[in-house]
C-alpha cells in the first residue's frame, strides 16, 4: 500500500501511473493509512508556479545506489532534487512530464531500477513518435526528443522509431478522412483465462442463447450500417472472446450477415479471430474459407503444456499444431500466432521452447504479449488463491522473441501497452512484408474511424482536421447489451448523425 498525499488532485493521476509503472498490482490510498510502505507527497502552489515533490518512506527503507548507466539526463534531474519544480499550470502537457521527471528519478533512487520505457505510462508511444515526425522533426530528433523528455531507453526508442515507420507506410494506403474500419465483438469463449478481463462469457452457458445475440448484432450492425453509407469501409475485425466458439452454422450466420449488411467489395481485410484451439473445427475453418476470411488468428500463448492447464487453457500443445497445419492444408495464408511473455511459472527457457516450436510452424505473424495483471482478471481478484505463482517478466525474455520474429523473417509493425504489465514491456506484434493487419494498426494509431458492434465494443470516430476522437461505448453485459440496443444505436446515432461530437450530415451520406 502506498500513500499518495496531495493538496492538489490535478496531477493525481499521472503520479499514480508512474507509481504503477514501478510497483505493478500495488494498492494506492489517499490519506495517511497503517502499514503503507511510503508515501508520496506533493504540494502545489500555483502563485509561485512551483510543485514541490518527495519521496517519506514509513519503513525507512535505505535508499538505493543510482544505477550508473542512468544517463545524463537523469543525472541533471538528480542533482536538482531537492528544488521545487519551476511549473507553468497553464500548460499541462509541460506541467506532467515535469513532474513525472522528478517522480521518476525518485522511484529509481530508492528502487535502484530504470524502466525501459522511462516515464511513459501511455499506451500507444509509437504515437508520440508519428505526431513529432508529421511535424517535421528528423528520426534523430525524435530520438533525442524521447530521451530527453521520457528518459526512455535507446532500444526502445529504435523499436518505437522502426514501428512508427512502418505504421505510416501501411497509413499512407488507407483513407483517413472517409474511409473506416468495422469491429464486430462475439464475447463468448469456452473458458475464461487466468489473467482474462476481456468481456467474455463461458459458451457452455449461452448455447440456447447466441441465437439471440446475432440477432441482437444484426440490428446494430443494419443501423451502423445506414448511418456509413457511401463511406468506403477498409479494414473488418472478427473479436472477442472467441468468435469460433460459436458453432459452424452460427459462424455462416454471421459472415453472411456481414455479407449483406456491409458492401465488402472494396475491403482490404477481413479476419477472424480463431484463437483458442479447443474452438476450431475443419467445419469452421471451410465456413470462413468460404466467405473469404483473408486473416485468422490461432492463438498458443505458450507452447508449454503445464502453463496451459495452469492459466485454464483447456486444449494441448498438439491441438494447436492440429490446427494449424490443417488451416495451411485449407489455403488460409496469412495466420497469426498470439504469445504471452511472463505467464505464471515460465522462466526464459519455456519462452526459448515456445519460440522454438512456433518457428517450427511457421507462421506469418507473431504478436508477442507481456502478460498484464488486470483489475478483473482472476489472478487479481483471487490473488489469495494464487500468490505463490512465480510471475517474471524479463527484458531477456523480450529479446529472445524479437530475435526469433526477427529470423522467421518478421519486422515490428504496430506496439502498444498496457498498465501492470510483467516488466513494464509492450506488446509488439511481428509480419512478414504484406501480412501485416491493417485494422491492428489502425485501432492503435487513431488514424481513422472505427465502428464497433457487440457487447462491450467502443466506437471511435475520428475529426481529421481537429485532431480529435469522441468515443461510443456499448454495455459490456450481454443481457443489457439485448435488452438495451436501441440505446446503443442511439448513442451511435447521436456520434455518427451530426451535432457538436459528430460528423455531419452531408459527410456520411455523401
Amino acid at each position: 500500500m502506498i500513500e499518495i498525499l496531495l493538496n492538489d488532485r490535478a496531477y493525481e493521476q499521472d503520479i499514480r501511473e508512474l507509481l504503477m509503472a514501478f510497483y505493478p498490482g500495488e494498492t494506492f490510498v489517499y490519506e495517511p493509512a497503517e502499514g503503507s510502505a511510503f508515501s508520496v507527497e506533493g504540494m502545489v502552489d500555483r502563485g509561485r508556479k512551483e510543485f514541490s515533490l518527495k519521496i517519506i518512506s514509513q519503513s525507512r527503507q535505505e535508499w538505493a545506489e543510482f544505477p550508473a548507466e542512468a544517463g545524463e539526463e537523469l543525472e541533471e534531474e538528480l542533482s536538482q532534487i531537492q528544488e521545487p519544480i519551476a511549473v507553468d499550470y497553464e500548460d499541462r502537457t509541460q506541467t506532467k512530464s515535469r513532474i513525472k521527471r522528478r517522480l521518476y528519478v525518485l522511484l529509481v533512487l530508492r528502487t535502484g531500477r530504470l524502466l525501459p520505457w522511462g516515464t511513459l505510462t501511455g499506451i500507444r508511444p509509437t504515437k508520440i513518435v508519428m505526431t513529432k515526425l508529421d511535424e517535421g522533426m528528423s528520426l534523430d530528433e525524435v530520438s533525442l526528443y524521447m530521451k530527453k523528455v521520457y528518459y526512455t531507453s535507446d532500444e526502445k526508442i529504435g523499436l518505437a522509431l522502426r514501428t512508427a515507420v512502418r505504421e505510416t507506410e501501411l497509413l499512407k494506403t488507407l483513407d483517413s478522412d472517409r474511409g473506416y474500419s468495422l469491429y464486430i465483438g462475439i464475447p463468448f469463449c469456452p473458458t475464461t483465462c487466468l489473467y482474462c478481463s476481456f468481456t467474455s462469457y463461458p459458451i457452455g452457458r449461452w448455447k440456447d442463447r447466441t441465437g439471440l445475440y446475432l440477432e441482437t448484432l444484426f440490428r446494430e450492425m443494419r443501423a451502423a450500417a445506414d448511418m456509413m453509407r457511401g463511406r468506403p469501409l477498409d479494414c473488418v475485425y472478427i473479436g472477442g472472446g472467441t468468435p469460433t466458439s460459436l458453432e459452424a452454422q452460427e459462424l455462416d450466420r454471421l459472415l453472411s450477415g456481414l455479407e449483406e449488411i456491409f458492401d465488402l467489395a472494396g475491403i482490404r481485410e477481413l479476419t477472424v479471430e480463431a484463437g483458442r484451439p479447443d474452438s476450431i473445427t475443419r467445419e469452421k475453418l471451410q465456413v470462413l474459407r468460404r466467405h473469404g476470411v483473408t486473416r485468422i488468428s490461432i492463438n498458443p500463448q505458450t507452447m508449454e503444456q503445464r502453463t496451459l492447464d495452469l492459466i485454464g487453457r483447456r486444449h494441448t500443445v498438439e491441438m494447436v499444431k492440429e490446427c494449424f497445419y490443417m488451416a495451411r492444408e485449407m489455403g488460409f495464408e496469412n495466420i497469426n500466432m498470439d504469445l504471452i511473455v511472463g505467464l505464471p511459472e515460465e522462466d526464459i527457457e519455456d519462452v526459448r521452447h515456445t519460440m522454438e516450436q512456433i518457428r517450427l510452424l511457421n507462421p506469418d505473424s507473431v504478436t508477442v504479449h507481456s502478460l498484464a495483471i488486470k483489475r478483473a482478471a482472476r489472478l487479481n481478484t483471487m490473488k489469495e488463491v494464487y500468490k505463490n505463482l512465480k510471475i517474471v517478466g524479463t527484458q531477456e525474455m523480450i529479446d529472445l522473441t524479437s530475435r526469433y520474429a526477427k529470423d522467421m523473417g518478421m519486422e515490428p509493425y504496430y506496439l502498444y501497452r498496457q498498465k501492470n504489465m510483467a516488466g513494464n514491456f509492450e506488446n509488439v506484434g511481428y509480419a512478414r512484408r504484406g501480412k501485416e493487419c491493417l485494422y491492428n494498426v489502425v485501432i492503435m494509431e487513431e488514424r481513422q474511424s472505427i465502428v464497433a458492434c457487440g457487447a462491450g465494443t467502443t466506437t471511435k470516430v475520428l475529426f481529421p482536421a481537429e485532431n480529435r476522437i469522441e468515443r461510443a461505448e456499448n454495455v459490456k453485459d450481454v443481457e443489457q447489451y439485448m435488452g438495451r440496443i436501441d440505446e446503443m444505436i442511439q448513442r451511435k446515432r447521436r456520434l455518427l448523425d451530426g451535432g457538436p461530437a459528430g460528423l455531419q450530415e452531408k459527410d456520411i451520406h455523401a
